[in-house]
């Protein structure tokens, strides 16, 4: 396995936090280095259509917002390379980031390499993803379903969340939990139940996501698992709320996680970690807005501070 000069800054990661991590990085003249994974461009590449990004009034493909993003860090400067890292080693200095061909030497690192949304695995469920009516974000898609008919699956915080947002625009709301009570919050349940426009499908497990034929969703089957029968909902977007995992396994035995596997940056940052020179980026450290523009501020934090750490220790 080769090994090389040690990079300025290694980032790890192209979604929004990766990218405008690499746009700041390239543009302090740092040469950077990013390590895309086996997702380029992360989880918006699979949007089709973003509106709320700021600076599209009539809003963004996920996939060009993204290509955007990447050709301009390519202007600056920003090298790109396919690699996955297995693990690291930060108590060396520099760092040591180990991939399957070559061991990658770092002064900096910002790891941005966001969280996967847990999926039920249901039939249709892969086929619809995406622009087709299966998603897992109401702030980035409920907008799509004014005056429809849309479900919700999951008992927690976030489904109960989710399933609030979406009254704002959907007509009708079904909230699907297997169970005969939310796990979510006294406050939260209490809030989702009692909506005239939430329906709660109580007992009830997702079967298949109707409509694969027609290339969008037309119906989620439930089956009640206290009496065996399946219903279909007349649906036409669904949305998935059973958690997220951040990306953060090849990492989390050098950096702090929390329960759930989440970065937790050092007090008083967003984006600083107990290790000198290893910041955080985007959803792998952020479980509560995992919004584009958010990961993007925390890209632009954590490129600021290597280039100051950089300065202040001779890179």
């Amino acid at each position: 396995m080769s090994i090389t000069p040690a990079e300025n800054v290694v980032i790890i990661g192209t979604g929004c936090a990766g990218l405008t991590a690499a746009i700041y990085a390239a543009r302090a003249n740092l040469n950077p280095l990013i390590l895309e994974g086996p997702l380029p461009g992360g989880q918006l590449t699979t949007t089709s259509e973003v509106e709320n990004f700021p600076g599209f009034p009539g809003g963004v493909d996920g996939f060009q917002l993204m290509d955007s993003l990447r050709k301009q860090a390519a202007k600056f400067g920003a090298r790109f390379e396919q690699a996955l890292v297995q693990s690291v080693d930060f108590a060396s200095s520099p760092r040591e980031l180990a991939c399957a061909e070559r061991t990658i030497l770092a002064k900096t690192v910002i790891i941005a390499t966001g969280a996967s949304p847990r999926m039920t695995g249901i039939p249709g469920e892969r086929e619809l993803y995406g622009g087709k009516g299966v998603t897992t974000c109401a702030t980035c898609d409920g907008a799509f379903y004014r005056k429809m008919e849309v479900a919700v699956i999951g008992g927690g915080d976030s489904a109960a969340e989710e399933a609030l947002f979406l009254t704002r625009f959907a007509s009708k709301v079904y909230l699907v939990h297997r169970r005969d009570a939310l796990r979510a919050s006294k406050i939260m349940a209490g809030r989702a139940t009692a909506h005239p426009k939430v329906q709660m499908v109580w007992d009830s497990v997702p079967v298949a996501v109707t409509g694969v034929p027609e290339g969008a969703v037309s119906g989620l089957r439930v089956r009640n698992v206290k009496t065996g029968a399946d219903s279909v909902l007349p649906v036409k977007g669904i949305f998935v709320a059973i958690g997220h995992v951040p990306n953060s396994a090849p990492f989390s035995s050098a950096l702090d996680v929390d329960q759930n596997g989440y970065f937790v940056p050092v007090a008083g940052s967003q984006v600083r970690t107990k290790v000198p020179g290893v910041y955080v980026a985007g959803d792998c450290a952020d479980h509560v807005y995992r919004q584009a523009v958010t990961a993007a501020g925390m890209g632009c934090q954590a490129a600021i501070e290597a280039e100051r750490w950089l300065a202040e220790h001779g890179g």
